[in-house]
C-alpha cells in the first residue's frame, strides 16, 4: 500500500513538473484531481485496515470524498484559474518558461478574459487578438441577457467587464 502511495505521489510531482514546464491545461487538472482522489483513496484503504472497519465504512468514505470533491469542483472557475496561471507564468510575463498560447486561452471562454486582456496587453495589442477578444466579450454578453442563464461567475465577469479601464496616470 504505501509503494502505491509513493507512486501516486511521484505522480503527482512529476505532473507538477510538467505544469511548470508546459503550462496549465483542463487534462492536467483533471489528472491532478485524479490523483489526489486515488491517493486519499489508498490513505482510505489503509485506515481502514488500521482502525478495522467494515467495507461498507470504506465505500461510504469514499463516495463522500468523491461527493466533496464534486462539490467544490462545481465552486471553482477552473477557465479563469488556468488562464491566470498561463499567463502569469508565460514567458512573456516570467521571462521563462513558454510562449503564450493564445488559441488555447480563447478556447477557454469568456471566463479566461480578464487573463486575456493580460496577455493582449503584455503583446503589444496585437490587433487579431483584440479582434478575437470581442467576439467573447459579446458571447458573454449573449449568455448574460436572459435570467434563466444567470450565474455567479458570469455575473463577476460582467462587472468586471463593465468597470470602466483602469488608467495608469495620475491626476
Amino acid at each position: 500500500m504505501a509503494q502505491n502511495v509513493l507512486l501516486v505521489l511521484s505522480s503527482i510531482l512529476r505532473l507538477d513538473l510538467y505544469v511548470q514546464i508546459y503550462l496549465l491545461t483542463w487534462w492536467r487538472v483533471a489528472a491532478f484531481i485524479w490523483m489526489l482522489l486515488v491517493a486519499f483513496g489508498l490513505v482510505l484503504i489503509v485506515a481502514r485496515i488500521v482502525l478495522n472497519r467494515s467495507n461498507g465504512w470504506l465505500i461510504r468514505a469514499n463516495l463522500l470524498t468523491l461527493t466533496v470533491t464534486l462539490y467544490i469542483c462545481s465552486l471553482v472557475n477552473f477557465a479563469a484559474i488556468i488562464a491566470d496561471y498561463n499567463v502569469s507564468h508565460s514567458r512573456e510575463a516570467a521571462g521563462k518558461g513558454v510562449w503564450i498560447d493564445m488559441n488555447y486561452l480563447f478556447s477557454l471562454g469568456p471566463q479566461a478574459l480578464p487573463a486575456i486582456d493580460r496577455a493582449i496587453a503584455l503583446r503589444r495589442l496585437d490587433p487579431t487578438l483584440v479582434s478575437r477578444r470581442s467576439s467573447l466579450v459579446e458571447q458573454q454578453r449573449r449568455e448574460v441577457v436572459s435570467w434563466r442563464s444567470w450565474g455567479l461567475r458570469s455575473w463577476r465577469l460582467q462587472r468586471i467587464l463593465d468597470a470602466p479601464p483602469k488608467s495608469s496616470t495620475t491626476g
